[in-house]
């Protein structure tokens, strides 16, 4: 019991861990099969329920389901080992609310969401469990790094960004525009 009270947060979180790294895992490999003969549908467009909407539309594209399946996998990997695992969280997590959108927005049936919700929960306490972390991984990412510049310093680099900002936008033009 001693052991339990002292490592009870760590043995928390790994367990919550493991049952969203399974679910990665389960929905990553599924989705090689889930989307089936979703494409084929006599059902006209107007006819389809949000559901049968989504399920087509994924079913039309093999390798972007693929992807997807591949991200989940990573991400369960990723949540698998201490050392990775906020960047799992964070990368699950990015999946899982994508999922819960589209859940709840083409009327996925409502077991679908109630799991997504309830990994992402798990998701949150996870990194609630690793808030330390997540605060001095901010406070690093936050910090000011340049050193104060003179006004003639500033306004050359504004100069210089603008400038830059303005080429970028032309072959942003370019690339995107039909010719």
């Amino acid at each position: 019991m001693d052991l339990f009270k002292k490592y009870k947060i760590k043995i928390l979180e790994n367990a919550f861990s493991y049952v969203v790294v399974l679910a990665m895992l389960i929905y990553g490999f599924g989705k090689i099969v889930q989307f089936t003969g979703a494409a084929s549908t006599p059902l006209r467009v107007s006819e389809m329920t949000g559901m049968q909407l989504m399920w087509a539309f994924y079913g039309y594209s093999k390798p972007f389901v693929y992807t997807i399946g591949a991200l989940e996998v990573i991400g369960g990997i990723l949540l698998l080992f201490n050392r990775t695992r906020i960047i799992g969280c964070l990368f699950v997590s990015t999946i899982l609310i994508n999922i819960i959108l589209q859940d709840i927005f083409y009327e996925v049936n409502k077991g679908a969401l109630r799991a997504a919700i309830f990994y992402q929960v798990l998701i949150v306490l996870i990194l609630y469990f690793n808030r330390s972390k997540l605060v001095a991984t901010w406070k690093l990412l936050t910090q000011k790094v340049d050193k104060p510049r003179s006004l003639k310093e500033s306004l050359l680099v504004f100069f210089i960004t603008a400038m830059l900002f303005v080429l970028v936008r032309i072959v942003e033009y370019y690339l995107t525009s039909k010719w």
